[in-house]
């Protein structure tokens, strides 16, 4: 593997690693968000794919206390790659975002400072000594297939390895997910970290976010495949659309508790805060879809400024996402989406798992039109975008005829990925689609075709 021969080189002739100490390698891909891309903070089932490209990490103990780190990737993106910082300067978390924040050249640090903060605070008995990182990824920035979790899980696992810390499965993602919330100040759910740790390839997993639940894999039936087509169109989790949508969705939910006199708490004991009460447990997602169609949406105002909410209903239980003034908060449609959606997954997770023993094209027709569904709510939300619709307006006409079932924008939405449930025989026509695409001068595209393994997976290669 190319990686691994760097690596072999940063040993021999470089000197950025001491030859007479052990290297672990950690891999760790993106993902693909099937369906279910914003129902992951209110609790919603989630179906993931990983994609091919990936983040490698290389980590070894040092015999001081220095944090040295060197991203080949982000010093080509003309970050600042290369960086040596002393572990004590860790100090807390506000420490560590003002550092991170200091200049737009070491953002990228935060999802790897944080790592290493989160590791010193959980097991300071382990992380006495320094550590040496180097990095290098293929998953392309900001297109919603998940390039922060792919760089917090790969760092994660590679540095647990070598200060000999067991750490895998839903306790490595619940550990990434506070890096990203915390320290990366980005308010997304478990569904990136979780997909990139315990993924496999040509497999889907099925995830309810409370707060990470997965289900059994599911083999995607023999006949699909899942492509993903980069609209060249950045997409930030952290950006407006996607945290006016979440925080929308939030202040749905206390109003529904408030109409109830159901009282909603701080959850006490979890790293990322949250907020409960005894009917939903704190996630939209546990309302049935009938319930909320019968008692609370038409109750529902349609828009909301967070001063008109504030007056009315005194606390915003989303510790991620803080309300601003000025910003019109779609209350009625993204908490329709949360219940909506948590809905759609499920019955695609139900025809998903009886296509791969039965397939049929009646069932791949619903899943594609769930997909299609679960598109166009996102435009209700604000969290459209022209160029993502354009290119599932064009796999729509393409149609079954074709092999074309189903398409919609992938993760936090307002660009980014688009998603494709296609027959293995269309790849023609996925390409073809994609060139027409490239052609309108939308975007820059990129294609992204087939899966591999997630970082648990692929486990450690040490040198």
């Amino acid at each position: 593997m190319e990686f691994i021969d760097k690596v072999k080189t940063l040993i021999k002739a470089d000197g950025f690693f001491d030859p007479s100490a052990t290297v672990s390698i950690a891999r760790s891909p993106g993902r693909l968000d099937l369906m279910g891309g914003n129902d992951d903070y209110t609790g919603g089932l989630v179906f993931e794919s990983t994609i091919r490209e990936s983040t490698w990490a290389a980590a070894q103990l040092r015999t001081d206390e220095l944090i040295v780190l060197k991203n080949q990737t982000a010093s080509e993106a003309g970050w600042q790659g290369d960086l040596t910082i002393p572990y004590a300067d860790l100090r807390d978390e506000e420490t560590v975002k003002t550092f991170v924040n200091s200049s737009p050249s070491i953002r990228w640090t935060a999802y790897v400072l944080g790592t290493f903060l989160y590791l010193k605070k959980k097991f300071p008995a382990h992380t006495k000594l320094g550590i040496s990182v180097y990095m290098e990824s293929t998953v392309p920035l900001n297109r919603g297939v998940s390039s922060s979790a792919a760089i917090e899980v790969a760092v994660m696992k590679a540095a647990a390895s070598v200060y000999n810390i067991p750490l895998e499965g839903v306790e490595l993602a619940l550990a990434c997910q506070w890096v990203e919330n915390v320290i990366a100040d980005s308010a997304c759910g478990i569904m990136d970290q979780i997909a990139v740790v315990a993924g496999k390839e040509g497999c889907i997993l099925p995830l309810v976010c409370q707060p990470c639940l997965p289900e059994p894999l599911i083999q995607l039936p023999a006949d699909l495949q899942i492509w993903g087509i980069d609209s060249g169109v950045s997409h930030q989790v952290s950006g407006i659309e996607y945290e006016a949508a979440r925080a929308a969705a939030f202040m749905g939910y206390k109003m529904i508790c408030d109409l109830e006199k159901i009282e909603v708490k701080l959850e006490e004991g979890n790293d990322i805060e949250r907020y409960t009460d005894k009917n939903w447990n704190g996630y939209l997602a546990n309302l049935s879809a009938s319930v909320f169609h019968e008692k609370y949406e038409n109750q529902l105002p349609i828009n909301l400024s967070s001063t008109e909410y504030l007056s009315k209903h005194n606390l915003h239980v989303d510790p991620y996402t803080p309300l601003k003034e000025g910003v019109v908060y779609h209350v009625r449609d993204n908490t329709r989406y949360a219940v909506e959606e948590n809905y759609r997954v499920q019955l695609f997770s139900e025809l998903s798992r009886g296509a791969s023993l039965a397939p049929t094209k009646r069932a791949f027709k619903l899943m594609g039109e769930l997909m299609y569904q679960s598109h166009y709510a996102y435009t209700e939300c604000g969290l459209g975008a022209k160029a993502t619709d354009y290119i599932v307006e064009l796999f729509r006409q393409e149609g079954a005829k074709n092999g074309i079932y189903g398409a919609k924008i992938t993760g936090g939405g307002a660009g980014g990925t688009v998603a494709i449930l296609a027959e293995k025989s269309a790849s023609a026509v996925v390409k073809r689609v994609f060139d027409q695409y490239a052609k309108s001068g939308m975007g820059e595209p990129y294609l992204f075709e087939g899966s591999s393994d997630g970082a648990d997976t692929f486990g450690i290669v040490k040198i």
